[in-house]
């Protein structure tokens, strides 16, 4: 069943979507080589307590940490550890909070020091595939048009995209319906209407996009040990339009 929000309900997810954005604010800066998983995942952390949220996924399902962080082939749901960055790794930090009740999530992906062209490229493409199927916005439109904008850009690429996992509806709960994919057709699916809220997230792969899950449970890699990026942000859908609650200003 899928939940519309109330304005109420909008302005408390807001709120802990200002607490989302301050995760990546505080993280982002401290991603170097030599750095933990794990002292990225206190941050995250430690930033969502002290501002008076709760890390939404810290024991969801059983899950050990506040943020899944992901690194070069890990797609997603990596489990904070010892690991140490390098220089060159590519990371991803998907991080929900819980506030009053409800719930955002977003998650971002960079590259640890200096530049290269070719993984900042495969970044990059998560995020604008993201903005791609925003764009299909329009009242009456379907999650489908979404759903086929961001494969349309990812293809288009020369990359490949996840199937085994979507995005979703979100708010009362940090997983809801509707399921919302990051491949399929136009004209298809749930009807958006005034008041969803939906996590987006594309997931893309350098290779092939079928995946495989480590035996931790969680941490999810790409079968040929390609490369992967991932880009999330909580949107709602409201009568003057989308409103991207947990997105930046400017890229990050």
């Amino acid at each position: 069943m899928i939940s519309l929000k109330s304005k109420r309900e909008i302005e408390i997810m807001r709120e802990a979507a200002q607490i989302l954005k301050q995760v990546f604010v505080k993280v982002k800066p401290e991603i170097r080589a030599g750095i933990t998983t794990q002292e990225l995942d206190r941050i995250a952390e430690d930033v969502i307590r002290g501002m008076g949220g709760e890390p939404a996924f810290k024991g969801y399902r059983g899950f050990p940490a506040t943020a899944c962080i992901s690194v070069n082939e890990e797609v997603v749901h990596g489990i904070p550890g010892p690991r140490k960055l390098e220089k060159g790794d590519i990371i991803s930090v998907d991080c929900g909070v819980g506030l009053k009740g409800y719930f955002v999530d977003a998650a971002r992906t960079w590259l640890v020091e200096g530049a290269d062209a070719e993984k900042q490229k495969l970044i990059d493409t998560a995020h604008d595939s993201f903005e791609a199927g925003l764009a299909q916005y329009s009242p009456g439109c379907r999650i489908g048009d979404i759903s086929e904008a961001i494969q349309k850009l990812i293809e288009s690429r020369g990359y490949d995209v996840v199937r085994d996992f979507v995005g979703h509806g979100i708010g009362r709960a940090i997983h809801e319906e509707p399921q919302v994919p990051n491949y399929g057709k136009a004209g298809r699916g749930p009807k958006i209407e005034t008041g969803l809220c939906l996590a987006i997230e594309p997931m893309v792969t350098e290779g092939h996009h079928a995946v495989a899950v480590l035996e931790d449970g969680w941490t999810v890699i790409t079968q040929d040990g390609s490369l992967s990026s991932h880009y999330e942000d909580t949107v709602v859908f409201t009568e003057e339009g989308v409103v991207n609650l947990t997105g930046p200003e400017s890229k990050q």
